[in-house]
């Protein structure tokens, strides 16, 4: 999907979101280079998760409830993830404890991905206001996370 639609845009990022993270994981970026790919993707994926909860969502709680729970709970476990591999990078370095959880991050992402492209990326367009698009699409080109900002399911576990 790459048709100038809202949709297309998200799916565009999460595709850039797993570039960063597979060339650290498969090896293509090398020193340096290979961490920032890894923490750029990581920052990407965590002001990803933040558009998706506080714009894209919101608007369609009524009609997608149930799937919506299924990507909050995913989010949180994605968050998890995020959080072990900081940590990993901070204290050990790119090594491969950092690798082999990149790896695993990536295969959540592509689990995620799979349900969330086609149940809620194809009705952005046609379920948001159009101030939420429009703030969807601002956001999308320039916005920040707030400091501090933890996705839905993992300020509930107190990850």
């Amino acid at each position: 999907m790459d048709d100038g639609t809202l949709g297309a845009a998200l799916e565009r990022e999460h595709h850039e979101i797993d570039a960063g993270i597979e060339a650290f994981s498969t090896g293509q970026a090398q020193g340096a280079a290979a961490i920032e790919s890894l923490t750029g993707a990581m920052q990407a994926l965590r002001r990803h998760i933040y558009l998706e909860e506080q714009i894209l969502f919101p608007a369609m709680r009524e009609e997608l409830a149930i799937p919506m729970g299924v990507m909050l709970r995913e989010h949180g476990e994605i968050w998890k993830t995020l959080d072990v591999l900081e940590g990993q990078l901070r204290h050990n370095g790119a090594g491969a404890a950092v690798r082999d959880m990149s790896r695993e991050l990536l295969s959540q992402l592509e689990r995620h991905n799979a349900k969330e492209e086609p149940i809620f990326y194809t009705q952005a367009d046609s379920s948001l206001t159009p101030s939420a698009s429009v703030e969807l699409q601002a956001f999308l080109e320039t916005g920040q996370m707030p400091d501090g900002w933890v996705c839905h399911a993992a300020s509930m576990t107190g990850t």
